[in-house]
């Protein structure tokens, strides 16, 4: 077998024999855990999906496992995650964010589904609606368009000069097309222009920066994707050597330097997701669980990233931020 051939089968089927022998000398109830990301990046996360878990009375190791699929932000390995997952007869499977959400509801529709995502899950198509789901899943949302006109109001108060502002994104990632559209529906009202720049590579990263010596922005908003949350010190990086007012999803980037962040708050929303897949263990169906819309969200500024930029943060954001870090 050719060593590109062994890694994607063991991308594919980490752990079937021993998750087929547990099973087999067990009772306990298996979960599916299926994340965008990296073990690596998420781990904190996964931490509070197993403290949301427990608090429902499912503790792993002693009366549920936890299988983990990781895709490192290969999306493409999402629906052969999620078929493994299916072929193994987990219980339920536990979905972050929209890719593995979508790959998880196109592998079954039989076994249940708790995801977390950005997006609206009717117009995804994950449910029906959101107080009645009537399908095999549920979850926790936080709306992108809300969040990205916020984004976009916050950073049009700190550069109140600027008339165009980047927007980069991931193109492999499903959900580009909805952030790109959410974002430019919320900029027409504030006469801004948006310019969208993909990169789903280090190297395309990089290239994105360098359009800005050529077309110069007044500030970035950093799409949601797990593949920019690992290049996170690469980006901030640019930022700073491009002097560019950047605005990111999680709070975890403005602590590495990061000038500000606003989005739901992660740590939550998989707290949420633990108590709801511990609930539907216990016999809730998710055609009758409503879809839980995060109201939880924090806006995060670092001082340092900022004097260092030479931007004089207005008194008005700071005083309504949820953590200034000095």
């Amino acid at each position: 077998m050719r060593r590109r051939d062994f890694i994607k089968v063991t991308v594919g089927s980490t752990l079937v024999w021993p998750l087929a022998a547990r099973a087999q000398q067990s009772a306990m109830p298996v979960i599916g855990f299926l994340n965008n990301g990296s073990a690596k990046s998420s781990d904190y996360l996964a931490a509070r999906f197993r403290k949301g878990l427990s608090e429902v009375g499912y503790v792993e190791g002693q009366n549920a496992a936890i299988e983990y699929r990781w895709a490192e932000s290969r999306y493409d390995q999402l629906p052969q995650l999620a078929a493994n997952l299916v072929s193994q007869k987990v219980a339920i499977i536990a979905a972050a964010f929209l890719p593995a959400a979508l790959a998880a509801k196109a592998a079954t529709s039989t076994i249940p589904i708790c995801f977390i995502i950005g997006s609206d899950p009717v117009k995804m198509g994950l449910v029906s609606s959101l107080n009645r789901p009537g399908g095999n899943a549920t979850g926790i949302t936080f709306f992108s368009a809300l969040v990205g006109a916020k984004r976009l109001g916050l950073l049009r108060d700190l550069v109140p000069t600027a008339s165009v502002f980047a927007l980069l994104l991931n193109p492999t990632n499903p959900n580009a097309g909805v952030v790109s559209k959410d974002l430019q529906t919320a900029a027409q009202p504030l006469g801004l222009q948006i310019r969208v720049l993909n990169a789903s590579t280090e190297r395309e990263i990089d290239s994105a920066f360098a359009t800005f010596a050529e077309h110069p922005v007044g500030a970035l908003v950093v799409g949601p994707d797990a593949f920019f949350d690992s290049r996170a010190n690469q980006i901030v990086a640019l930022a700073a050597r491009h002097a560019i007012p950047a605005m990111y999803e999680r709070r975890e980037v403005v602590a590495a330097d990061g000038l500000m962040s606003y989005g739901a708050s992660p740590t939550e929303a998989y707290h949420q997701a633990g108590v709801y897949t511990g609930r539907i263990l216990k016999g809730e169906k998710p055609a009758d669980l409503p879809v839980i819309q995060s109201a939880k969200f924090e806006l995060v500024i670092n001082l340092k990233t900022a004097k260092a930029l030479g931007i004089t943060l207005p008194s008005g954001l700071l005083s309504i931020a949820d953590e200034v870090i000095e």
